[in-house]
């Protein structure tokens, strides 16, 4: 059950909980649980943090995090009295936390769902941290977080560690949590700062030492041993730089399978988009533009490539990712529409917003979406698209004006992320459906348009630094009344939206 806004109200008739981090917890487990704590006491309900295992919290970062931020985490051997139970960062019953009998289970957790879910478990795998979903149940029960500066910061942090210092942030959520706490920069600058020790630097320096290159694909895989995340990060940070190399994953083994940390300084390859390929059907992943990362499960790489090693695995899919997509710039492309279908759109209602109605002409913004980050400079002829999945994408006015008119009806329009606009001079974030009015095709404007068979990347005429990714099924368009203006359209919004002429 993952949707409830009182998820955490639900538990407020009980007289003691005891808040469970898993064993050898990390920074995302603590601050995650120290959010619960923070929400359950201040409804004056006798409230514990704990967690288990075989070691107490000793890494030099972690120790000063709940000193610093008074994190009252305890380590036990035996459960402390409760009626509840609630684990956080963890899933009861897993290998990874002390199992205890209590009378009544609750679980909070970021990974794949691995127990029989029922309402007491709140499960979104597809958030980079913990610390984000509480933080989002946090403000969904009115909690002032705001007003907390040390919650804010150890969620900061939590989320810090556990995204590889935000380089694998899945959901647009996480970026919205970061963008929000206002946290001790100091603090955060030190936890940062005393997160290596001199074992660790040694795990990384042998890694340095491991690695395969490929000269013809420049790209780099890199075995490290078991280490914190935040490490694997530093490889793979230190091993992009190098000249030859355009993108690099390091990797190590975990108790369920493989972490991955994903790097790439070239245009024509998004990290996160390669690390979601890496892990297609063995695990999940993602991330940023240029940093991502993912974990691939031991268990299913068994049985998917019984005869390969990890790194074999990792090389042949860089190589097939790399080879798979023709990139077409359409600023120069010379498109060839002799087997393309003209077609129009449909009167589908959809929304759009004027920029300037937003924020000021020569405001940098950035659009946030599903589909990721958008730059764009406010002008007076830019206006927003908001399309039946939530998806946005910029048009000049004059194309506007020949292609849609205005309507009275309401945008159906479905998606597990409303689109904002951030402006990026003061941070400040504006939901784009509440400037959104509404219009639908005229009907005038043609496109040509054919089924991709083979995937591709289109750097747009709006966007010249990102492209937008073609599978084989979606739909390269190009305007009849502008042929360089051409993009991708995903098949499910396609067949909806568009019929042939």
């Amino acid at each position: 059950m993952n949707n409830s806004s009182s998820f955490l109200g639900r538990f407020l008739n009980y007289n003691h909980i005891v808040i469970q981090a898993h064993d050898n917890p990390d920074a995302d487990a603590l601050a995650s649980g120290f959010g619960l704590y923070r929400f359950f006491t201040s409804h004056d309900i006798d409230t514990k943090l704990v967690y288990g295992g075989i070691n107490q919290v000793t890494k030099p970062n972690l120790v000063l995090m709940l000193d610093r931020l008074d994190i009252p985490a305890e380590y036990v051997t035996e459960l402390p009295e409760c009626d509840l139970l609630i684990t956080t960062d963890c899933q009861y019953g897993e290998g990874n936390v002390t199992r205890f009998e209590a009378p009544e289970v609750a679980i909070i957790d970021h990974h794949q769902a691995d127990v029989v879910l029922d309402e007491n478990c709140y499960i979104r795998s597809n958030l980079a941290s913990c610390c984000t979903i509480v933080w989002d149940l946090l403000k969904k029960e009115g909690f002032p977080v705001s007003d907390d500066k040390d919650l804010m910061t150890a969620l900061y942090y939590g989320l810090y560690s556990d995204s590889n210092a935000f380089a694998e942030m899945f959901h647009p959520l996480d970026r919205d949590m970061r963008d929000s706490l206002k946290k001790d920069d100091s603090l955060i600058f030190q936890l940062i700062n005393t997160n290596l020790t001199m074992d660790e630097l040694q795990v990384a320096s042998r890694a340095l030492m491991n690695q395969k290159f490929s000269r013809s694909s420049h790209f780099s895989v890199i075995e490290a041993e078991k280490c914190d995340p935040n490490i694997l990060g530093i490889i793979s940070d230190f091993v992009i730089q190098a000249e030859e190399i355009g993108t690099c994953v390091a990797y190590n083994p975990n108790p369920a399978g493989y972490k991955l940390s994903v790097r790439s300084c070239v245009r024509e390859i998004k990290a996160n988009e390669l690390a979601s390929f890496l892990v297609e059907g063995v695990g999940n992943g993602g991330g940023h533009l240029n940093k991502a990362g993912g974990f691939i499960s031991d268990d299913i790489l068994r049985k998917v490539a019984p005869d390969k090693s990890i790194k074999d695995y990792l090389a042949e899919r860089m190589k097939e990712y790399i080879d798979r997509y023709e990139i077409i710039h359409a600023a120069d492309y010379d498109i060839d529409v002799s087997d393309m279908q003209m077609y129009e759109k449909v009167p589908v209602t959809v929304g759009y917003a004027k920029a300037s109605n937003i924020l000021r002409v020569g405001t940098p913004i950035l659009i946030r979406t599903l589909e990721g980050d958008v730059d764009q400079i406010v002008e007076d002829d830019l206006y927003l698209m908001i399309g039946i999945e939530g998806e946005v994408y910029p048009i000049r006015r004059d194309k506007f004006e020949r292609s849609y008119v205005l309507s009275d009806e309401e945008p159906v329009i479905v998606t597990d992320y409303p689109p904002v606009i951030k402006d990026t001079v003061y941070g400040n974030t504006y939901q784009l459906e509440e400037y959104m009015e509404s219009c639908v095709p005229t009907g005038k404007t043609k496109v040509y348009a054919k089924k991709l068979e083979s995937p591709v990347k289109v750097f747009t005429n709006w966007d010249k630094e990102k492209y937008y990714r073609g599978e084989i099924g979606d739909y390269l368009v190009a305007r009849s009344d502008d042929l360089h203006d051409i993009y991708i359209v995903r098949s499910t919004i396609f067949d909806r939206t568009y019929k042939a002429v």
